[in-house]
C-alpha cells in the first residue's frame, strides 16, 4: 500500500519533491515498510531571443539562453550563423544539469530586397548636366559624389552606383 495517493505498480506524475512510503504486507499479516524520495526538479527556462527581421541574404546567429545545452530544429546550430530565406519560426530545446528540458521558440521574419533602378543610360555631349533619379527604394545614396535628383556635369564616360534602401532597412543596387 502507498501513501500520498499512489497505486503500486501505476505510474503517476509528481508534481514536487516528496517522499513516498509504502507498507508491505506478507501471508501472515506481517507488515514492513520503506521509503523513497522523488526528486521532481524544475525544467529550465529557455529562451530563443526576440523575434527578428533580416534581408534577404544576410545571416543571423540563434544562441538559446536559460538552460545548458541547445537543440534547434530546421538544422540550425545554436550560435552558428546562418542566412535563412524564408520567414521562418525556429524552436529550441535546452536541457539542464539534471537532463530536464525546456522549450522556446523564435519568429525570423527573412524581407525581400528592393528593385532598385538607376534609370536608363544616357548619353549627354561634354559640359552638360545630368540628373539622376532612382526608383523602387525610400532612399538613395550615390558613388561618385552624384546626389540624387541634383544636376551635376560629368566630365567623361562614367558609370555611376547607387544603393537604395526600403522601409525595412534592406538594400538593394543598380547602375547608369
Amino acid at each position: 500500500t502507498w501513501d500520498n495517493g499512489v497505486t503500486d505498480g501505476v505510474a503517476f506524475t509528481p508534481t514536487a519533491t516528496n517522499t513516498y512510503t509504502v507498507t508491505g504486507t506478507d501471508a501472515n499479516t506481517c507488515q514492513v515498510t520503506d521509503a523513497v524520495t522523488i526528486t521532481v526538479n524544475s525544467l529550465p527556462t529557455v529562451d530563443a531571443g526576440a523575434d527578428t527581421a533580416v534581408c534577404d541574404g544576410e545571416s543571423i546567429t540563434l544562441s538559446g539562453s536559460g538552460a545548458v545545452t541547445y537543440t534547434w530544429d530546421n538544422g540550425v546550430t545554436d550560435g552558428v550563423a546562418f542566412s535563412p530565406t524564408v520567414t521562418t519560426t525556429y524552436t529550441v530545446t535546452g536541457s539542464d544539469a539534471n537532463s530536464c528540458q525546456g522549450t522556446d521558440s523564435v519568429t525570423i521574419t527573412v524581407n525581400p530586397l528592393p528593385t532598385v533602378s538607376a534609370g536608363a543610360d544616357v548619353a549627354i555631349c561634354l559640359g552638360e548636366s545630368v540628373v539622376v533619379n532612382s526608383t523602387g527604394a525610400l532612399t538613395y545614396i550615390w558613388d561618385n559624389g552624384v546626389v540624387e535628383g541634383v544636376p551635376f556635369t560629368p566630365s567623361a564616360t562614367e558609370t555611376y552606383t547607387v544603393i537604395g534602401t526600403d522601409t525595412n532597412g534592406c538594400q538593394g543596387t543598380d547602375s547608369v
